[in-house]
């Protein structure tokens, strides 16, 4: 099967956002930190077989910040899993030139026999740093994701968000350039993932990783993202983008974001009413 090269239409979301026909996207380059061309993925023997994912392009630029949006069984999770590496595609291609990403998932998966400090220095020793480096590199994190006096904390002693704040300083102790995560505030108090939405832009900003963030809240896709990517149902495709054009910082009750969230909540609604009349 020849793997298309086309980009899915895109449409810019400014502040305010402005109605107009979508864009096309530029080719893909040799500095893409992730090209996806083609990518179809089935589960399931031939007679069974399931079709997740049909005939996806995806492409993200070096420190790009990605959401991925669609509703239940759209193929989101698949997608990140074939990005890890720890799926392959039935068809297409998939290409991380930097090599295998970080994860962070929505359950934290924090070893509760470690403290929060020996959690990330067990990532570090797996990424090969020295011995000698680990306790600074690891109170190094944990100070980045504003954690610095729980080192010596165990995991029963922390509060969900600590809980998440230690498992980003643990993905990013794996030292990749792409970081994926997987509705990794979905758990949490709106309290809670508000503050930790603006300490990932924040640390977005300072180290700039590719992030490619799976999550079923539109709200959270604009607030974080530079781009907005919508996947249509079974099979997953690629049905829409955005680009967010909002400065930073951003709130999550600020009229522009309030603005794009609401056009793409409604071509959401379209693709979940489409799916269930098929």
């Amino acid at each position: 099967m020849p793997v298309k090269l086309d980009a899915p239409p895109r449409a810019r979301a400014t502040a305010p956002a402005t109605a107009g026909p979508p864009v096309a996207s530029a080719p893909g380059t040799a500095e893409d930190a992730i090209r996806l061309e083609g990518v179809s993925k089935s589960f399931g023997g031939r007679r069974g077989a399931q079709r997740v994912l049909d005939g996806v392009d995806l492409r993200a630029a070096p420190g790009e910040f990605v959401c991925l949006l669609g509703a239940s069984g759209c193929g989101k999770s698949t997608l990140l899993n074939l990005v890890a590496g720890l799926e392959r595609p039935s068809e297409g291609t998939v290409r991380v030139p930097s090599g295998r990403p970080a994860l962070m998932f929505q359950d934290h998966a924090l070893f509760p026999w470690l403290t929060a400090g020996r959690n990330v220095e067990l990532t570090l020793r797996l990424a090969g740093v020295p011995k000698a480096e680990r306790r600074e590199r690891a109170e190094e994190l944990l100070r980045l994701v504003r954690l610095p006096d729980a080192y010596r904390k165990r995991v029963h002693e922390m509060s969900g968000g600590m809980r998440q704040r230690v498992a980003l300083a643990r993905a990013l102790a794996q030292g990749s350039e792409v970081l994926l995560m997987d509705e990794p505030f979905a758990a949490l108090d709106a309290i809670t993932r508000d503050l930790l939405h603006e300490e990932l832009t924040r640390v977005w900003t300072e180290r700039r990783p590719t992030v490619v963030f799976v999550t079923h809240n539109v709200r959270e896709a604009v607030r974080l993202g530079q781009r907005v990517v919508l996947l249509a149902s079974r099979p997953g495709r690629v049905a829409r983008e955005w680009d967010i054009d909002i400065p930073h910082p951003r709130r999550i009750e600020d009229t522009d974001v309030t603005s794009v969230a609401r056009e793409i909540t409604g071509h959401l609604h379209e693709e979940i009413i489409r799916h269930a009349r098929r």
